[in-house]
């Protein structure tokens, strides 16, 4: 049985000694131990992008680990910097360039970007929370997705930007019952959808976007044990079309509904 907001639950009821757990592991404590002990010696972009074992473990904390290979792109973030609305990062539309840069703000400090809080404990912070979301991927993709909206929901303002990051995408996709097909549509028609359907700053209320985590849960958990049914024909002996046939139930009073009301 898919237990997803279970799971959730018990992740977020205490979010610092879930974190506590993580960062205790041997790996992870050994990677941020040297982090921490070496970032301050870092002097410029090129120290920086030379030690791969420093510059990834950034990379991570910051969601960018798929991106670590594009040295010659996140020199010219870190180059450019956040200073102005024309810099390369301030033009992108994924945030996590703009955070990256602003935590490790060589255009604007210099030799003593590496010293500040966000770029020591704030990314060190970022890195174990990172792996939180890794680890519970690893066991339950949904769960993944609940906890990093949960994280990233704040930042939330435009329906651009959900649109811009793959993960909140799926989550705001499936909590609305919307399909995954619509993402071959204009990019400006699946943005009105989205506002449609739900208020932006509702995810400035973590109360409210609790209950969107509760309904993105239910949808997940709901489709996956569908799926799970209707591929297994051993489910399908015992009365797993039954099964399937309540979880079309829940989901199509789910999509009937709009968050917030």
């Amino acid at each position: 049985m898919l237990s997803t907001i279970a799971d959730y639950t018990r992740l977020t009821k205490d979010m610092g000694k879930s974190l506590t757990q993580v960062a205790t592991q041997p790996d992870v404590s050994r990677e941020t131990d040297y982090f921490l002990s070496h970032i301050g010696n870092v002097k410029t972009i090129d120290d920086f992008l030379k030690d791969f074992r420093l510059y990834s473990y950034a990379m991570k904390a910051f969601g960018l680990s798929d991106m670590t290979y594009a040295k010659a792109f996140m020199r010219k973030v870190l180059t450019e910097g956040v200073g102005n609305k024309n810099t390369f990062a301030n033009k992108l539309t994924d945030t996590r360039y703009r955070e990256f840069a602003t935590a490790f703000n060589f255009a604007a400090l210099g030799s003593n970007a590496t010293k500040t809080t966000q770029a020591t404990t704030g990314t060190a912070t970022h890195y174990v929370t990172q792996t939180m979301e890794q680890k519970a991927g690893d066991q339950n993709e949904g769960l993944r997705l609940a906890l990093y909206f949960t994280r990233k929901a704040s930042t939330i303002t435009t329906a651009y930007q959900v649109l811009a990051d793959k993960a909140l995408t799926q989550v705001v996709q499936t909590a609305l019952g919307l399909p995954s097909t619509i993402s071959a549509a204009n990019i400006d028609a699946q943005a009105k959808m989205i506002t449609n359907r739900v208020k932006l700053t509702d995810f400035q209320d973590p109360a409210k976007v609790t209950k969107f985590v509760q309904r993105f849960a239910a949808m997940w958990d709901a489709t996956q044990a569908q799926s799970n049914s209707s591929t297994n024909p051993a489910l399908v002996l015992i009365g797993g079309a039954s099964s399937a046939s309540m979880d079309i139930d829940m989901l199509s009073k789910l999509q009937s509904l709009r968050f917030g009301k």
